[in-house]
């Protein structure tokens, strides 16, 4: 029956993940080690107190990896949780931290005077090196030497053009490459690099995701790494985890590579 046996009200996802961890014995602490899922974001799932949690996203990769851990169907635990994030969940209103701007108000004298300083300071400096540049003796004495020394600087397998022929491209680093990912199913990721977050989503089938070629360092952090097909300039590689737990990945073409080469096992999404 779904539904509480002594009020008739439907059972919450959290009543139902609760009811499930008590009857195995386990307590949120058990279940936080199993799905490396902050403790505070567990309790916030049972009790149903969303607005605690990141975002609905979150609150629905919580909700299922919980019920996975307690042997719960994750559908049922799903679609609970959609109804009630569907009638409870309200996102913060904004801070209003900053002042209105008042149109009609011209800027400040200071900051007029440090604009003029800065654009004289502009125009000098192009000036000069303009106008240095006159003096300089850039021209060659032996033009044709120049064009030989800098046909001599092409790549090997590069060709000056002639007779309507495109010269040919220098060849992709072997380290580099283009790096997408294709969604198999719904999943949430998270995708990073040394400056910060690229993407934060719920990616469904059928959805593609390229990976910025100028990322530094890219990972990725999913909760079912088996639902995500990756390519390298649109080869495949080896999965980035089997959908047993979260993960962490690095994404770089280079990694990918040789992940493909070595076949490590994924590492574990740390907890929080």
């Amino acid at each position: 029956m779904d539904g509480d046996s002594t009020t008739g009200a439907p059972r919450t996802a959290g009543m139902m993940l609760r009811s499930a961890r008590e009857a195995q014995g386990l307590t949120l602490s058990d279940v936080a080690q199993r799905t490396r899922i902050p403790l505070r974001h567990l309790e916030a799932v049972e009790d149903g107190k969303f607005q605690a949690l990141p975002s609905i996203t979150y609150a629905m990769g919580f909700g299922r990896a919980y019920a996975r851990a307690v042997g719960v169907d994750e559908t049922e635990v799903a679609r609970a949780l959609r109804a009630e994030l569907a009638a409870n969940y309200q996102r913060p209103e904004p801070l209003q931290d900053l002042e209105p701007i008042d149109m009609r108000r011209g800027p400040s004298p200071s900051v007029v005077v440090i604009a003029a300083v800065i654009a004289i300071v502009l125009l000098l400096g192009v000036g000069l090196y303009f106008g240095t540049s006159l003096f300089r003796r850039d021209e060659p004495a032996n033009p044709q030497a120049t064009v030989a020394g800098d046909l001599g600087m092409l790549p090997p397998t590069a060709t000056p053009a002639t007779g309507g022929t495109a010269p040919v491209a220098p060849p992709v680093p072997a380290g580099g490459g283009q790096v997408t990912l294709t969604a198999t199913g719904t999943t949430w990721v998270r995708i990073f690099d040394d400056t910060g977050t690229l993407v934060n989503k719920e990616m469904k089938e059928g959805d593609r995701y390229d990976v910025p070629m100028t990322a530094k360092n890219p990972q990725i952090r999913t909760g079912r790494p088996d639902l995500l097909t990756v390519t390298v300039n649109g080869s495949n590689v080896p999965p980035l985890g089997t959908g047993e737990r979260p993960v962490t990945v690095a994404l770089s073409a280079e990694a990918l590579r040789n992940r493909g080469a070595a076949s490590p096992t994924p590492t574990p999404s740390p907890a929080g």
